[in-house]
């Protein structure tokens, strides 16, 4: 593996990462083989950007964002460089001042938040166990961070289960918010809420950007969603990125026969137009066992002989617009 040299425009750049989880088996619990639930998968992410990260369930994309934060124990391979310091050679007092300039959003609001303490124990615990403000300074901090997430000050002494979806949410993003961050890990933050909430916390999350120069990593199903809020976008398939490049050139120009295939899954606002939908036949192959050559070829209208044998290779088919497929590799 080539190591990539930092360069300051990225805040963010990953180069071959791979997760793999071992699968135990037998008497005495040996190792049989493994998940690749992210196999190699490699992008920059620009200072104050959004790139969008979009795939069938399954596909790695929560693995990659927790790889990168360092939430699931050690990588397997590759780099993970966060403003030029590889994330993973940090010792654990290093990787504790980092945690503040890097936070995550998770999906599910409720389970994500300790149902035994108050809301603002819960957004300042962070706060106060890193020393960002002064205890003085604390409450005014506090309500400064709610006030921003549109959270009232008595909210403070509320616990989790008496709000709505859509105010857990806020109270998530608060807590990720309060420490400060450069760069926040989105993981489907909408996905479990009611739309017109969905628009709420999305224009949310653009204002806090706006404000406060955040990178987001943007994880979700919604493509409509991904469209809206994201400046680049990267479509995973069985632990690999196939495809990544600008949003507009993707939605205006998607390449990979998988990326056509999400896309014609996207609903009309018209009833009278016609959808030419993709239907892909078969079920997603296992990350413990996947198919030689390239991974999608079992799945694929436009499988060719070297795709079930060939691994592709990333190429780069117009500026910034990079596919991993075997039809564009004249």
């Amino acid at each position: 593996m080539e190591m990539v040299e930092y360069n300051p425009e990225y805040i963010l750049m990953v180069n071959e990462l791979k997760k793999y989880f071992p699968i135990k088996g037998g008497m005495i619990s040996k190792t049989v083989g493994y998940v690749k639930a992210v196999d190699g998968i490699t992008f920059n992410l620009k200072r104050g950007s959004t790139m969008g990260l979009v795939g069938e369930s399954g596909c790695g994309k929560t693995t990659t964002g927790r790889t990168i934060l360092r939430l699931s124990g050690e990588k397997t391979a590759g780099q993970v460089l966060f403003n030029g310091q590889e994330v993973y050679d940090l010792s654990s007092a290093e990787m504790r001042a980092m945690r503040t300039k890097m936070q995550i959003i998770f999906q599910d609001p409720f389970s994500s938040l300790s149902p035994r303490l108050p809301v603002g124990e819960i957004i300042g615990e962070a706060v106060r166990e890193h020393k960002l403000v002064s205890k003085a300074e604390y409450g005014d901090y506090l309500d400064k961070v709610m006030d921003d997430c549109g959270l009232q000050p008595f909210h403070k002494e509320r616990y989790p289960h008496e709000f709505s979806g859509g105010q857990r949410q806020r109270i998530c993003i608060a807590r990720a918010l309060a420490l400060n961050p450069e760069f926040v890990v989105c993981d489907e933050p909408v996905s479990a809420l009611d739309v017109s909430i969905q628009a709420q916390i999305i224009n949310l999350l653009k204002k806090l950007q706006e404000e406060h120069k955040l990178t987001y990593l943007f994880i979700s199903h919604d493509l409509s969603v991904v469209e809206h809020i994201s400046d680049t976008v990267g479509v995973m398939y069985l632990g690999n990125l196939v495809e990544y490049g600008e949003t507009a050139d993707i939605f205006k120009n998607p390449l990979h026969p998988y990326t056509k295939a999400l896309f014609s899954a996207i609903p009309i606002p018209d009833p009278k137009a016609k959808m030419n939908r993709i239907v892909l036949e078969g079920s997603i192959p296992s990350p413990a066992n996947p198919p030689s050559g390239c991974k999608f070829h079992t799945r694929c209208s436009e499988c060719m002989g070297r795709c079930k044998e060939e691994i592709p290779k990333q190429i780069e088919v117009e500026k910034g617009h990079f596919v991993s497929c075997h039809l564009y590799d004249k």
